[in-house]
């Protein structure tokens, strides 16, 4: 059993990720902490934790932990990240790992260094649905793939929340706008060459708020929208000559309506649904990661992947303040 920190009592570690760890087969959470030792030994006494400390240093100083699972705001990804890594202990770090594709090589350095797992929180690569879509344009159930389309949308006004606070590595393209991306790369096996782009900023955070995103993949183009600030939905379509694929509550299984794909042929004569009844994309993406950890083949998010997931939002920021075309 791998034995992991979970490093902050941050939301997200709370609501999905602790839980499924837990239950995963193979890790279980032994440890929290958090700079308030009352709020880490309130997390823990919820989630039956044996140990809770009051700062980050003092757990990842502890032989009671093999890895480390970060939800910290994004702009202390990259810095805790290598902390954790430089004290022997595995990584698990929530999405983006960096705010910048250059900043991702000393982390590169800190895991070869440490010869430790750092890995970038993706849950979706590990989700069965997406390894079904992947599967399905593989075999040519679609014929050959021209266009995807995406969208990814909520509503956030609060002040207070780190996705409009820029100094926290707010913003939806950090926040949400790496999900058409990394789905559409991880499903084709290939890499955008170049961007165009239109953002828009919220004129009291500073944050943007939304992006409009053509990508062209040589072979085909993805375009997709991401906000911060309209009603909510996610869907992405992928289509090719023969048939497409709807993906419907692609990334947050099932709070969207229902995790499920739509493959449709090519005239529309005929249509086939696969399901997928609580997937648990975060308890596979926990087992995954232990397996990893151990030295067992497994597929992770490789840090050289994030590097070029980055590179890809890096391009769409400078795209956004031209007109035309920006090589990734």
């Amino acid at each position: 059993m791998l034995r992991f920190g979970i490093l902050s009592t941050a939301k997200i570690g709370r609501e999905l990720v602790v839980p499924a760890i837990q239950d995963a087969e193979n890790c279980v959470v032994t440890a929290i902490a958090s700079r308030d030792l009352a709020k880490a030994r309130a997390m823990a006494d919820r989630f039956s934790v044996p140990h809770a400390f009051g700062s980050y240093e003092e757990m990842l100083a502890s032989d009671m932990i093999d890895a480390v699972y970060i939800p910290l705001p994004t702009s202390q990804h990259v810095e805790w990240s290598i902390k954790a890594a430089n004290a022997g202990k595995h990584v698990l770090c929530e999405k983006p790992i960096a705010l910048k594709a250059d900043d991702i090589d000393q982390l590169i350095v800190a895991r070869d260094r440490n010869k430790v797992l750092i890995t970038e929180a993706y849950m979706v690569t590990y989700a069965p649905l997406w390894h079904k879509v992947r599967s399905l344009i593989a075999e040519g159930r679609i014929g050959a793939l021209r266009h995807v389309q995406g969208a990814f949308s909520y509503f956030n006004r609060d002040a207070n929340n780190m996705r409009n606070i820029p100094a926290l590595g707010g913003g939806a393209l950090p926040d949400i706008g790496v999900y058409p991306t990394i789905t559409t790369r991880f499903v084709s096996g290939k890499e955008p060459l170049r961007v165009q782009a239109v953002t828009a900023r919220d004129p009291e955070f500073g944050t943007d708020i939304y992006s409009s995103v053509k990508a062209d993949f040589g072979d085909f183009e993805l375009s997709f929208y991401v906000s911060t600030q309209l009603a909510a939905r996610q869907v992405m379509v992928f289509h090719g000559t023969e048939g497409f694929i709807e993906v419907k509550s692609p990334f947050n299984a099932d709070r969207y309506g229902a995790e499920e794909i739509e493959l449709t042929n090519q005239n529309h004569s005929q249509s086939q649904v696969f399901r997928f009844q609580d997937s648990r994309q975060y308890k596979c993406e926990a087992e995954a990661f232990a397996r990893a950890a151990i030295g067992e083949s497994q597929e992770i998010v490789s840090l050289e992947s994030s590097k070029l997931s980055q590179k890809f939002i890096d391009a769409i920021y400078r795209a956004s303040e031209k007109d035309g075309w920006e090589p990734v």
